[in-house]
């Protein structure tokens, strides 16, 4: 890890509350060794008076991103959190806003994550699949395994972290989120997200 990079953690550790140099002269003390400088600048802010949280992993800082069709007739809104406005502020994290937004524009997810789909909506569609594996005469135990196989593709329709990733479809968006994630060096989630479109809805 660059010195660059340790400087850009360790900030982001303590909560943004000490300047790149201390930051560096802490790892100078320490010999490069970031727990041993992460003790020296909470030391630093403990006599301060000042708490970090260095431990809150909470994600209530992040931004909007959002995706504007050049045609003005669709457009996307959604909420892309992190632990710190460092870390929001960083092209990294943007970028992934800003392509999170673009591949809800195309892809026309309808809910975040698998959690959030509706337990009603999937017995519906558990239902109408299973009806279509008898139709198509298999044994029960047989349909039950093609059921789990079309479920798991009606999922990466309609879920956003399941989605093939628009601009690299041997990713997923969860996987995007997870290199995001190691680069930055905080927990991103994916709040909301509104997609809109005027007139018909563009295929």
């Amino acid at each position: 890890m660059s010195l660059a990079q340790q400087v850009k953690e360790l900030r982001a550790k303590t909560g943004n509350k000490i300047g790149p140099l201390k930051i560096k002269n802490a790892l100078t003390e320490a010999e490069g060794d970031m727990d041993k400088a992460l003790e020296i600048l909470e030391e630093m802010l403990r006599n301060q008076g000042i708490k970090i949280g260095a431990k809150n992993r909470t994600a209530n800082e992040g931004l909007v991103g959002s995706y504007i069709h050049h045609d003005g007739r669709l457009a996307v809104i959604v909420e892309v959190n992190c632990e710190t406005d460092f870390v929001a502020n960083t092209d990294n994290f943007q970028s992934f806003a800003k392509d999170v937004a673009m591949h809800i524009a195309n892809l026309k997810p309808l809910y975040v994550k698998r959690e959030d789909v509706p337990a009603d909506v999937v017995e519906a569609e558990k239902k109408v699949q299973m009806e279509r594996a008898m139709e198509e005469g298999k044994p029960e135990n047989i349909a039950e395994k093609m059921v789990e196989g079309r479920m798991n593709k009606w999922y990466q329709e309609i879920v956003l972290m399941e989605q093939a990733f628009i601009k690299d479809d041997e990713k997923t968006i969860q996987q995007l989120l997870e290199e995001t994630v190691a680069a930055v060096g905080e927990t991103i989630n994916i709040g909301e997200f509104k997609r809109i479109a005027i007139g018909a809805d563009e295929e």
